[in-house]
């Protein structure tokens, strides 16, 4: 099991897995590049518009990267050093604007890589494994019940930011982070929300306004219908070893 809410390998692990080679683990941050999605940007409709997803990726995950790359060219020290190692010792960047930088931008590419590749087309979504659906009822008493506490946890998020499942010393845990944090920021998020993502879920406007305004619930409600539960079901298998 995962002793350590942030075990390097493990992250190492899901950031190769989930965001393929924009993220590899010998890779410098430097240049980073918008990864293609996996599917047609019509692919996940009716649950996700095709709009959205154009905008979503082309626009706002590319806006990221691209900020993300100037810091990172403004600061070869940083530039040096793996996405996931900044991302998890952010405390370690001295400077204020770079720290926050890639706080926000360095954050919103990562989070947006895992989310395209844990989500799927309707057709193929699945369901959990066997393992990771008995572990969701040891830690939610079902798997609906663990669909609510998500649920919940992307609603009541104030203004935009992220629900997430994670694994911590070898458990499963819903979280919630503003922004573009994430459950692997040490010295960023409560020690008490650090861990490995398996599923994470953008609650930010930008991810559904144009097909559901202000009705976020439907949105999350709807968005069960593209979970890529194989991908999620495989990040699990690894995170508890």
């Amino acid at each position: 099991m995962m002793n350590a809410p942030l075990n390097r390998r493990h992250f190492l692990q899901i950031s190769a897995l989930a965001a393929g080679s924009a993220f590899a683990p010998s890779a410098a941050s430097a240049a980073q590049t918008l990864p293609e999605l996996p599917y047609g940007f019509a692919a996940l409709e009716p649950h996700i518009d095709a709009m959205t997803m154009e905008i979503h990726h082309g626009k706002h995950h590319a806006a990221y990267i691209k900020n993300l790359n100037a810091a990172l060219d403004a600061a070869p020290g940083l530039a040096a050093k793996a996405l996931p190692d900044l991302l998890g010792d952010l405390p370690a960047i001295s400077e204020d604007a770079a720290r926050n930088t890639v706080r926000n931008n360095g954050g919103g590419h990562w989070n947006h890589a895992f989310f395209w590749k844990i989500m799927t087309p309707p057709a193929t979504s699945g369901a959990p494994s066997a393992e990771l659906g008995s572990a969701l009822q040891t830690a939610f008493g079902s798997v609906d019940d663990f669909k609510k506490a998500f649920a919940e946890a992307g609603t009541k998020r104030f203004g935009s930011g992220w629900a997430w499942l994670i694994v911590q010393d070898g458990k499963l845990k819903v979280v919630s982070t503003p922004n573009q944090d994430n459950p692997v920021m040490k010295g960023i998020v409560p020690d008490s929300d650090l861990g490995t993502p398996i599923l994470g879920l953008d609650v930010w406007e930008h991810a559904y306004y144009l097909h559901y305004q202000n009705r976020r619930p439907d949105y999350i409600t709807a968005w069960w219908n593209v979970v890529n539960w194989p991908a999620v079901s495989a990040l699990y298998a690894s995170a508890a070893k």
